[in-house]
């Protein structure tokens, strides 16, 4: 249902610079909040939404539960210069966010105190406006209606998803065929993941991972990312990009912050079900948290039956990703560059859950510590993490076809 509310990945976009600054980020939308003449607040027992615009546009109202939030899509409609602070003049609404979805198309979210229902919704046009009416209901009301994301409210405008064209399951890498990785830049859009010293982890995660790839193909692989510019990409549009692409390994890329716990120096992290450390329990916590921002939960979204033959293939997968983090580590050790004093742990991050592709998780470095984001500003240091990285890819990549190739005679 999940996938319902997306639409392919926009076609990827060669990289002009490090980090684009925010200018670049922006829509071209085709409407534009009016900030003065728009509000949130609470009337007559439940909640009013005005959402005064430029000009009408397509767009899409749907309620999640834990946390209840509401979630508004829109077509390409600005919100610079505007603050929520100034717009959330609800008792009921505990935190108001906006950004960019993916190309052409933005998501305002509201986190509700308690279980509302939308009672509600319509667009004028003269003025154009958006305005949607919540009551209050209770935890049963809102289940019900929050069960199926992919259901708009009644009277709300959206257009139909392109059909989704499936694929034969890709034959495992035996070394005849060039490598195919895909490289995921970590959050994006309205989700800039970590922020310290006036940086963000999506925009440095981007940078890296536009440098990366051109350091993988001039050593003969090929390199795709699950996005290319400052939009929020769900954690399952970046596994379902990677399978498109045919990837032969998934690479998350990430540079977090964390709070407590020891955090400095490159960590690669695998699939695991139990964190091996506090810290790792609370990164992927702060991952699987990238969803909920946007709207979207992906819990309980697959059934027994599907999980079992998801398990069945890891017991193939996840082996070849446990040696993957640990050629990576080799890798990052050879060239000489710092790393955790436990290079390869384990959590239960969402977006290495790919049944059938090697999937691992690598924190570059970390916001939180000062020398981390000295490295990670740093070209030439950037330039030695990329090599250790093809170091790491390659000893991997001829490891695994080796056994493949004996496991096919």
């Amino acid at each position: 249902m999940i996938g319902f509310l997306l639409r392919r990945l926009a076609p990827l976009l060669a990289a002009l610079m490090l980090v684009l600054p925010a200018a670049a980020q922006e829509l071209t939308a085709l409407a534009r909040l009016n900030a003065g003449a728009s509000g949130v607040e609470d009337r007559a027992g439940g909640i009013s939404v005005t959402l005064a615009l430029s000009q009408p546009v397509p767009f899409r109202v749907f309620l999640l539960q834990d946390p209840p939030r509401l979630v508004v899509d829109f077509r390409e409609v600005s919100f610079q210069g505007a603050d929520p602070l100034s717009l959330d003049r609800s008792a009921h609404v505990t935190e108001l966010r906006w950004g960019v979805f993916r190309p052409g198309w933005s998501r305002l979210v509201a986190e509700l105190d308690g279980p509302f229902l939308v009672s509600s919704a319509w667009q004028e046009t003269d003025p154009a406006s958006v305005r949607i009416r919540l009551e209050p209901t209770d935890a049963a009301g809102l289940a019900a209606v929050a069960a199926d994301p992919g259901r708009a409210v009644e009277g709300t405008i959206w257009d139909l998803p392109d059909p989704v064209v499936t694929k034969p399951a890709k034959q495992r890498q035996t070394g005849e065929a060039p490598l195919v990785v895909v490289l995921d830049p970590g959050h994006g859009g309205l989700d800039p993941g970590a922020e310290a010293a006036g940086l963000t982890e999506a925009h440095l995660m981007l940078a890296f991972a536009r440098e990366l790839q051109e350091v993988l193909r001039r050593g003969g692989i090929q390199v795709e990312l699950t996005r290319t510019e400052d939009v929020f990409v769900p954690l399952e549009t970046r596994i379902s990009a990677a399978r498109a692409a045919g990837a032969d390994l998934f690479l998350s890329l990430h540079a977090d912050a964390l709070a407590e716990g020891e955090a400095v120096g490159a960590t690669i992290y695998t699939l695991s079900e139990d964190a091996s450390d506090t810290a790792s329990a609370l990164l992927a916590e702060r991952h699987d948290r990238a969803d909920l921002l946007a709207g979207i939960d992906l819990d309980g979204h697959d059934d027994e039956v599907a999980g079992v033959l998801m398990d069945l293939a890891r017991t193939e997968t996840q082996p070849r990703a446990d040696r993957l983090a640990m050629a990576l580590a080799d890798g990052i050790k050879a060239a000489g560059l710092k790393t955790h004093r436990r290079p390869v742990q384990a959590a239960d991050f969402s977006v290495l859950k790919s049944p059938d592709i090697p999937s691992v998780l690598l924190e570059v470095g970390f916001m939180s510590s000062a020398a981390d984001r000295a490295r990670l500003m740093d070209p030439a240091w950037r330039a030695q993490m990329q090599a250790a990285l093809l170091a790491g890819v390659r000893a991997w990549a001829e490891a695994d076809a080796a056994e493949a190739r004996l496991i096919r005679q």
